[in-house]
């Protein structure tokens, strides 16, 4: 059976006290306050930093049976060497990321707009793909892209063929690409409608994109979605309403609240 799992991207908000944390909530307590409300989560932190196996183990015990960790790629491999030579720091990164075992999720490379889909660029990411940084775990690698060129049938081919996600990215700056499915799940980035992270999505525009996620679902697609647009605290609540759309309370969503 296809499994819908939303929540936002990162969990560390101190401005969340009050609306959606307790007031008096220490911050070591977030995540598992988090973890009752949502069972998914993407992390920012190991974009930035390269977290120790610890801190994965720490969380994975804040975090209840099923919970998913969608962990977003190193910006050393997608923005500052752009995939070329990243084999060893790769190879790392992940070895560090299996300390989450069954709750590792997705891992999501978030490109610059200025990558583009040039020969070159293509052959990386074809070599990416292909390079198989665990063989005891089957990965599944999402590819968020800034520039149109990389929405064309090069790219999407290539994603196909390695069984990689075109991230559906949505935001006021950047293109947003056709809802198209590259491989056994679809996975959607919502960073605000509006202004980048400060701005929240309406019933409406979260309707339409539900619209496109029961279709996956029933096409027995994974689909995960995740909110960007924490600045203002709008994350919390479109995430909740868009579960309360795509798999309504009592009918299997995969909400930890429910469980």
């Amino acid at each position: 059976m296809a499994r819908f799992l939303a929540g936002t991207s990162g969990w560390n908000y101190p401005g969340w006290r009050g609306s959606f944390y307790p007031e008096n909530l220490p911050a070591r307590e977030f995540l598992s306050f988090y973890a009752v409300r949502f069972a998914t989560v993407e992390v920012n932190y190991s974009f930035y930093h390269l977290p120790r196996v610890s801190t994965y183990q720490k969380w994975s015990e804040q975090t209840p049976e099923g919970f998913v960790f969608a962990l977003k790629a190193s910006r050393f491999i997608t923005h500052i060497k752009r995939l070329k030579g990243v084999r060893e720091s790769w190879g790392e990164f992940v070895a560090r990321a299996l300390a989450l075992k069954e709750k590792l999720g997705p891992i999501l490379f978030q490109f610059p707009p200025s990558f583009h889909a040039t020969a070159e660029n293509l052959k990386n990411v074809e070599r990416m793909l292909a390079y198989k940084a665990s063989r005891e775990h089957a990965l599944r690698l999402a590819m968020e892209f800034r520039h149109e060129s990389c929405f064309g049938e090069a790219m999407l081919a290539l994603l196909r063929e390695h069984q990689a996600a075109l991230v559906i990215a949505h935001s006021s700056r950047y293109p947003v690409p056709k809802v198209v499915a590259t491989a056994p799940f679809v996975y959607f980035r919502f960073h605000g409608p509006r202004e980048l992270f400060a701005s929240g999505y309406s019933n409406a525009e979260l309707e339409e994109w539900a619209t496109h996620m029961k279709a996956l679902l029933a096409d027995g697609l994974d689909v995960y979605a995740y909110f960007n647009n924490d600045a203002m605290g709008d994350a919390v609540p479109n995430a909740e309403t868009l579960m309360e759309m795509v798999v309504p309370a009592g009918r299997g969503a995969v909400r930890n609240d429910q469980q």
